[in-house]
């Protein structure tokens, strides 16, 4: 029997403005995300706080990210970055294509 095979950039079927999040793979260490923009951005005045250090990279699309309090980061399809956990962040927008991959991590301490 075959793995199950999926795709990627399967047509989605959202709106304009809405983000799918789908998880492709979870383990005890961390969780690996697609998600889907069409033309989305955070609702006004919130703002990502999350516990996990996250790594994303936008895969095909383009997008803006909001960092407390008023950085922006232009990105373009290929970029990629770490979120250190608790950096307040938010989606200013994305286009119409927008495919991203992110793995939501935490360190464990050595001490």
């Amino acid at each position: 029997m075959l793995p199950e095979l999926n795709h990627l950039f399967a047509v989605s079927h959202l709106s304009p403005g809405q983000e799918d999040f789908g998880v492709l793979l979870q383990t005890s260490s961390f969780r690996l995300e697609q998600i889907t923009s069409y033309s989305a951005a955070s609702p006004p005045n919130f703002w990502y706080d999350q516990p996990e250090h996250e790594w994303v990279v936008l895969v095909r699309g383009s997008a803006t990210l909001q960092f407390e309090p008023d950085e922006m980061l232009p990105l373009q399809a290929g970029d990629y970055l770490i979120i250190p956990a608790h950096q307040k962040h938010r989606v200013e927008q994305t286009s119409e294509d927008a495919v991203w991959l992110a793995i939501h991590f935490s360190t464990a301490s050595t001490s």
